[in-house]
């Protein structure tokens, strides 16, 4: 039996956030592999239906040491998938220690308790974020500088450091997963972005063909970019959470080799192209506000992919903007049925 295969069937997998947007696709994708998944949300964005049936799940924090514990020892948990924290980078801006308390803080004990409990392996939900704004055009690859430039993107670097630093120390590795944009639903429509007053631009979209906005806002019409408007690397949450299995896969593998690698698809679509794209799929028009740049916010920013497809022989399924849009869309549909 290979080690991944007896790792399957001996240990548990402990996903951190997995009530909440990304972490809930981590748990089907997972789940739907044959793992045993187990649960820690305290639902202060997620929500308890969105875990599957059958998986354990502890309501709590996860700086709760004692309860951190309690999970590891009742699941024998033997690697952590770490989703919790928060993601709002003009929040991050106007609440920094609130962020550095949920996203440094909390995941320091968290990683802790994981060296405490024997957990050897660790995934974490990094951010282009860390990237700050690259001095350079092109797609960002793992070696462009990381010059994050609010509390949010700092935030997650430390973690990484913290990371780097507890793997040179002690029997650990991770994995580092650098996000882009991330977009779309379960495909099966179990899942999806479900938090109120949600920043995605495809989220608001959908929101607003649905007449849950007026309006779309559009920051900037003059970036050097073929239509003037900002241009970002858009990756399916189905993809991405197929990225963290093959991540768990590696890392168990070669328990001497730690990763950190972007999750994006290497190209990029445009504001109005994805407004476009949300017509085009609900054959109606979105209204657009169209004002000035924010501040901070580069021309363009897309991953260069080619680590994690040669390293995990990542393969994107649903790389198509109309999918995206399309997944997206259904599962606003099932939240407005769902909240009648």
């Amino acid at each position: 039996m290979s080690a991944i295969a007896q790792f399957r069937v001996e240990r548990g997998i402990l996903v951190t956030g997995g009530a909440g947007y990304i972490g809930s696709h981590a748990v089907l994708a997972l789940k739907d592999a044959g793992w045993k998944v187990c649960v820690i949300d305290n639902l202060v964005t997620g929500f308890a239906w969105a875990v599957p049936e059958g998986v354990p799940f502890y309501e709590g924090d996860i700086a709760d040491s004692a309860l951190v514990a309690r999970i590891i020892a009742e699941q024998n948990v033997g690697a952590i998938l770490h989703f919790a924290g928060s993601v709002v980078v003009p929040e991050s801006v106007s609440d920094p220690l609130n962020y550095y308390s949920n996203n440094t803080v909390k995941s320091r004990a968290l990683i802790e308790s994981a060296v405490t409990g024997g957990v050897k392996h660790f995934i974490f939900s990094s951010t282009a974020a860390t990237y700050g704004t690259p001095e350079t055009e092109g797609p960002i690859t793992e070696t462009t500088p990381q010059k994050p430039i609010n509390p949010y993107g700092t935030s997650k670097l430390m973690t990484e450091w913290m990371l780097r630093d507890v793997a040179s120390a002690h029997d650990f590795n991770y994995c580092a997963l650098r996000y882009f944009n991330v977009a779309g639903a379960d495909p099966q429509g179990r899942t999806g972005q479900s938090t109120a007053g949600a920043t995605h631009l495809i989220k608001v979209a959908v929101e607003a063909a649905l007449g849950k906005r007026r309006s779309v806002a559009v920051f900037g019409t003059d970036f050097d970019t073929p239509d003037g408007t900002g241009v970002r690397d858009y990756i399916h949450v189905s993809d991405l959470a197929q990225a963290h299995v093959l991540a768990l896969e590696a890392l168990i593998d070669e328990p001497d080799q730690s990763h950190f690698l972007n999750c994006g698809y290497g190209h990029g679509y445009s504001v109005l192209e994805v407004l476009d794209a949300v017509d085009r799929v609900t054959n109606m028009q979105i209204e657009r506000q169209f004002s000035g740049r924010r501040a901070g916010d580069p021309a363009s920013l897309t991953a260069d992919s080619r680590a994690i497809r040669s390293r995990f022989g990542w393969t994107p399924r649903h790389d198509d903007l109309d999918t995206i849009v399309t997944h997206a869309l259904a599962w606003e549909r099932y939240l407005s049925q769902r909240l009648r």
